[in-house]
């Protein structure tokens, strides 16, 4: 069976090479008996691939069963697994068999594997290399031969990382993977997926079909779409129900989108210490670069003045030079995850400008820090002290510094507060 026949088999849409690829290794891996991890963010439409993987191998004929591992309880999960004995827990009044039993011959799909318990992992680890399990409170060993399809839309290295999941069923489920792309890598299929929940929607609800006018279809493409196909389908059907005009333009559009700062645009980094906008320190690199364009634009005018005025020949006898057209600031590259106690590093100010004649002349380096450093941090600590009543420690915090650090600016600055 090609992609395309599987696409229309299984309703899926889209024409991404991402989907198409992920797509194309499940019917591949689907005649072997390989374990597979599937991988991709929630609402991505991951569920339909075990189907897939089922549906055309020669387990379609058996049992299919597919486990929400998030779900479950952990006091329980071990007995709707692999089974119980009766007796075994309190409220166990009979035996009861487990999926891995009960699916025999078939295929298991483990949704949310990444939310299993370690002790649980142990087990699974030992029906995938075995193929043997125990109930819970039982000592007898029992076969089962059953594919298993694991799914999980979490980064599963950052949880063996964290230490909640085995690396060595990480390397047993991840025989084959397969990643399912987020619908902001599959552009070309965002108005697609639209127009077919449209129609959906308008037969399921006996209505006329939504469209979308030119600016709305924009802000439909450049939206991130965290929450995927699912998050689509659902806006549409709200649109469909909510709206009485069946044409719906950008600001419709825009009441359904929960968060207009998640579009697909570059976005900035917030360091740890920054809470809302930028913190203390962006905001006084952003006054440093501003003041370096104004002393520009400042000096460029008053050399305009002196060659306008004809005062060349006084600067001269009084043995100074013209004003530079350009004030070179370098910044000294600093880490934003570094310990809070070094963001008073000190900031190096290059101060040496050359004339157009090559000759080095020194500006006042005190001068430069007190118009765009001193004072401003000198106000904001002012501002920080007043705000947190005199409290040096909470004040330290909501700038971003050590307390000692901050004491040591007081007596520096000598503040008074």
């Amino acid at each position: 069976m090609d992609i395309q026949s599987i696409k229309q088999r299984f309703g899926i849409i889209g024409h991404s090479p991402k989907l198409d690829r992920a797509i194309d290794i499940a019917r591949q891996v689907a005649f072997t008996d390989l374990t597979v991890l599937i991988t991709g963010e929630s609402g991505t439409g991951k569920e339909v691939f075990p189907k897939i993987i089922h549906q055309l191998s020669s387990r379609k004929h058996g049992s299919y069963i597919a486990v929400n591992c998030g779900a479950i309880p952990e006091g329980t999960i071990d007995s709707e697994l692999f089974g119980h004995e009766k007796g075994s827990f309190t409220g166990a009044y009979e035996s009861r068999k487990g999926y891995f039993e009960v699916v025999n011959g078939g295929t298991i799909f483990l949704d949310e594997i990444a939310e299993l318990p370690l002790s649980t992992q142990v087990r699974l680890l030992r029906v995938l290399e075995t193929g043997e399990f125990m109930k819970v409170g039982s000592s007898k060993i029992l076969k089962t031969d059953v594919r298993v399809v694991a799914v999980s839309n979490v980064n599963v290295t950052d949880v063996i990382s964290k230490g909640k999941f085995r690396e060595d069923l990480y390397y047993r489920l991840n025989t084959v993977p397969i990643v399912v792309p987020p619908l902001r890598e599959r552009k070309d299929d965002i108005l697609l997926l639209f127009r077919k929940f449209a129609s959906d929607f308008a037969a399921k609800y006996h209505m006329p079909s939504i469209q979308i006018d030119e600016d709305a279809r924009e802000l439909l493409l450049k939206y991130r779409w965290q929450g995927n196909v699912r998050q689509l389908k659902n806006i549409t059907e709200q649109i469909s129900i909510i709206e009485e005009k069946r044409i719906i333009d950008k600001d419709t559009l825009e009441k359904y989108l929960p968060d207009q700062s998640k579009t697909d645009l570059p976005v900035l980094y917030r360091g740890p210490h920054t809470k809302e906008g930028l913190s203390e320190r962006d905001i006084l690199f952003k006054i440093l670069f501003d003041m370096r364009d104004d002393f520009n634009e400042l000096k460029r005018a008053l050399n305009l003045v002196i060659e306008k005025t004809g005062l060349y020949n006084e600067i001269e006898n009084a043995n100074l030079k013209p004003v530079s057209d350009k004030i070179d600031v370098t910044i000294a590259p600093f880490n934003t995850t570094s310990d809070s106690s070094k963001i008073d590093e000190p900031i190096i100010i290059d101060d040496k400008f050359n004339d157009d004649d090559g000759t080095e002349f020194q500006e006042h380096e005190e001068h430069i820090e007190n118009l765009s450093i001193e004072k401003k941090e000198i106000d904001l600590i002012k501002k920080a002290l007043i705000k947190h009543k005199g409290k040096r420690k909470t004040a330290a915090k909501e700038l971003g510094i050590s307390e000692r650090t901050l004491y040591r600016k007081i007596k520096s600055y000598n503040i008074e507060y």
